[in-house]
Formats: C-alpha cells, sequence, structure tokens
C-alpha cells in the first residue's frame, strides 16, 4: 500500500507539531506517534471507516482533536487532511475532489 499525503496535509501535519512543541516540549512527538499509528492502522485496514460523500473516509485520533480524512485510490491510500476537530467542516473537500 502506497502512502501519499497532499501538501496541504504535509503543511497541517508540520504547522500542529510546531504548535504543539510550543504548548509544551514532547507533546509535538506524540501528536507526530499518534498521526504515524493512525495511518500505518489505515493501511492495513483501508476500508474499517465508512465511506462519507461517497468521497473519502474519516478517522478519528484517539488522544488529539483531530482526524484523518482519506481517499482510497488503487493501491494508494492519499492522505487529504490532518484536520482540526473544531475548524469548518470539511473545508479540505475540494481536495478529495480532485483524485477522482
Amino acid at each position: 500500500m502506497k502512502i501519499v499525503f497532499l501538501d496541504q496535509s504535509n503543511r497541517e501535519f508540520s504547522d500542529a507539531v510546531q504548535y504543539y512543541d510550543r504548548k509544551q516540549p514532547g507533546l509535538g512527538q506524540q501528536f507526530e506517534v499518534e498521526i504515524e499509528r493512525a495511518i500505518h492502522w489505515l493501511s492495513t485496514n483501508l476500508e474499517v471507516c465508512a465511506l462519507r460523500r461517497g468521497i473519502y473516509r474519516r478517522m478519528n485520533l484517539r488522544v488529539f482533536p483531530y482526524y484523518i480524512p482519506y481517499v482510497i485510490r488503487e493501491a494508494t491510500l492519499w492522505v487529504v487532511a490532518i484536520a482540526l476537530s473544531q475548524r469548518r467542516p470539511e473545508y479540505w473537500i475540494r481536495r478529495a475532489k480532485t483524485l477522482d
């Protein structure tokens, strides 16, 4: 399974790690580990999360208030966003639609 982060999702990931590191040393690394574990789990359990709007699937993180919307195309898992739950819902949806 190939895993691809869109450029925007990479920036969101980096921004969140930096935010948590500023908040408390080491917290950014904990966030990074949670994202990595979630992505690894998704790569072996692709279709466990429900399909939404016929376009994407979403996995909520356990510790941090973020979720990972993703799209599966052939043998690729596309990470569309690293989205803060309190942010405007589906602000990233155009990204997912461009993968069709």
